[in-house]
Order: structure tokens, then C-alpha cells, then sequence
């Protein structure tokens, strides 16, 4: 059983784009810019927010945080966006979700222009994604797509199931595994809370994907000998004796590990790979603005 290490493959890539942000800068391209929003003090979020100015500093980006009040009123938000849209400085934009709940998050969406969508989020770039031209994959899809590639999973021809139909993970991670393109071209199957039998479809998986949002959904009897399994699944669970939050993910680890042949842990599996390819996206939205290659 193999241990796919997201914070190794992950600084991989970083490395990959610090040369690639030195190129783009030796062709008369600007650093890259990512400007992030940040509504409220959810814990959550300012850690995940942290991690991504952390992330930027480490690959040579410029980063912008602007922090608002939880009670800003929501066309306030969008002005704050529309600034961003249109400053000609700015590459990539992320408002941190969730929101709170008096603002519409899919208005937010479509308010960030595609070309600074660097999330993947706005319908436009869903669109693309859906046939086969995407300018920029959501990041935790595309995340678990390089962590299986460099991690030397064959997806061409598998079996691939995805437990969880969310917007975020499930939809988009099922149709990039489709595409007929080197890294995809998987046979994929979507279960979900209307799934009648999902043992019936997880068994039959040589990679299943597990985004279902509820703690250790995936057990042992579920899972093929020798599948690869990525859980996505971050489940607070309690404390540990240090004070830190006890984490787990949507799959059995203890159980699964025993008859997968590969698996990420949680923490330190799929996390890191979503940071990283929020980098990735801002490089290439920088790429394409500079008009460079």
C-alpha cells in the first residue's frame, strides 16, 4: 500500500512554477498577481486564506488580501470584485468561501470575470471545462488529477467512481477524468445520497473518489483490493490532548489502507495539491494577460 504524499507532490509543483514565474518575468511578462477576499473571521477560511498568501510568497507571486466586515452589504462586495476586474495589475482573484449567508455566493461567481476566475468557478469557465477547453480546472479537481499523474496512477481505461456530485468536487472531477486527453479518459461513474447500492458501484472501482462530506463514509467492504483512493473529505472530529482540531476524512484510513493499494491521508493528501494549483492557475491567467506562452 502507497502513501500518495500531497505535500511532496505539491512542492514539486511549486518548484515547477517558480521557474516558470522567473520565464514568464525574462520574457517581459509582470510578476504574477493574486488578489484574494476574505468576508468575515470564519476560522476555517483565515487558515486556508494563510496558506494561500504563504503559497504565493514561496513561488514568487504578488498577493492582495482584502479583509471585509462579516455584515458588508452584498453589491458592496461585488464593487470590491468589479475593482479588482478592472485593475489591469490584478491576475487571478478568490473570494474565499463560504460566505455568509445574506450574500449570494453564485452571484459573487459571476461577478469575478472569467479571465481572473482563477477558482474555475464562473459558469463561462465551467462551460469550457465541459468541452474539453478550459483556461483554468477548479483547483481541488484539478489538485487530485496531478496528485494520481505524478504519482503514476493509470487513469486512461480505469474504472473510476466519485462519490459526491458537488459543484466544487464531483461534477468537475468526473468530467475532467472523461475527456478524451492524455491524464483523463477514465470510464466514470457519479454516486451520491440517490445511489441505491453504493457499495455495488465503489467495488467496482480501480480509482474512487470520495467527496461526500460525512466522516468515514467509505468503508473497508467498499472498496477493491488494490483500488486507489482519494479522499477529499476534511471532517472535524473533535480535539486532541494538544488542543488541535482531531481531523478525518470521508474514508475509513485504518480500515481502507489495509486493501487499497494507494491512498491519501488527511490531513496532508489532497489539501495541499488544491493550494497549489490555485498557483498554477494565477501563472497561467498571468501567461495569457501577457500574452506569453
Amino acid at each position: 500500500m502507497e502513501i500518495l504524499d500531497g505535500k511532496l507532490v505539491s512542492q514539486s509543483v511549486k518548484d515547477s512554477l517558480k521557474t516558470k514565474v522567473s520565464q514568464l518575468l525574462e520574457k517581459g511578462g509582470k510578476r504574477p498577481h493574486l488578489a484574494a477576499i476574505l468576508v468575515g473571521n470564519n476560522g476555517a477560511s483565515e487558515t486556508y486564506v494563510a496558506s494561500k498568501v504563504k503559497s504565493c510568497e514561496e513561488v514568487g507571486f504578488t498577493s492582495t488580501l482584502m479583509r471585509l466586515e462579516e455584515n458588508i452589504p452584498e453589491n458592496e462586495l461585488l464593487d470590491c470584485i468589479k475593482k479588482f476586474n478592472d485593475d489591469p495589475d490584478i491576475d487571478g482573484i478568490l473570494v474565499q468561501l463560504p460566505l455568509p449567508k445574506h450574500i449570494s455566493e453564485q452571484q459573487v461567481i459571476e461577478t469575478v470575470s472569467p479571465s481572473k476566475d482563477v477558482d474555475g468557478f464562473h459558469p463561462v469557465n465551467v462551460g469550457k471545462l465541459m468541452i474539453g477547453e478550459a483556461d483554468y480546472l477548479p483547483c481541488t479537481p484539478a489538485g487530485i488529477q496531478q496528485l494520481l499523474i505524478r504519482s503514476g496512477v493509470k487513469i486512461d481505461g480505469a474504472e473510476v467512481v466519485v462519490v459526491g456530485r458537488s459543484n466544487i468536487v464531483g461534477k468537475p472531477i468526473a468530467n475532467i477524468l472523461l475527456q478524451k486527453q492524455k491524464g483523463a479518459n477514465a470510464t466514470v461513474t457519479i454516486c451520491h445520497t440517490g445511489s441505491k447500492d453504493m457499495a455495488f458501484h465503489t467495488k467496482r472501482a480501480d480509482i474512487l473518489i470520495v467527496a461526500a462530506g460525512k466522516p468515514k463514509a467509505i468503508t473497508a467492504d467498499m472498496v477493491k483490493e488494490g483500488a486507489v483512493v482519494i479522499d477529499v473529505g476534511v471532517n472535524r472530529i473533535g480535539m486532541t490532548p494538544e488542543g488541535k482540531a482531531k481531523l478525518c476524512g470521508d474514508v475509513d484510513f485504518e480500515g481502507v489502507k489495509e486493501k487499497a493499494g494507494a491512498i491519501t491521508p488527511v490531513p496532508g493528501g489532497v489539501g495541499p495539491m488544491t493550494i497549489t494549483m490555485l498557483m498554477m492557475n494565477t501563472v497561467k491567467a498571468a501567461k495569457l494577460a501577457a500574452s506569453v506562452e
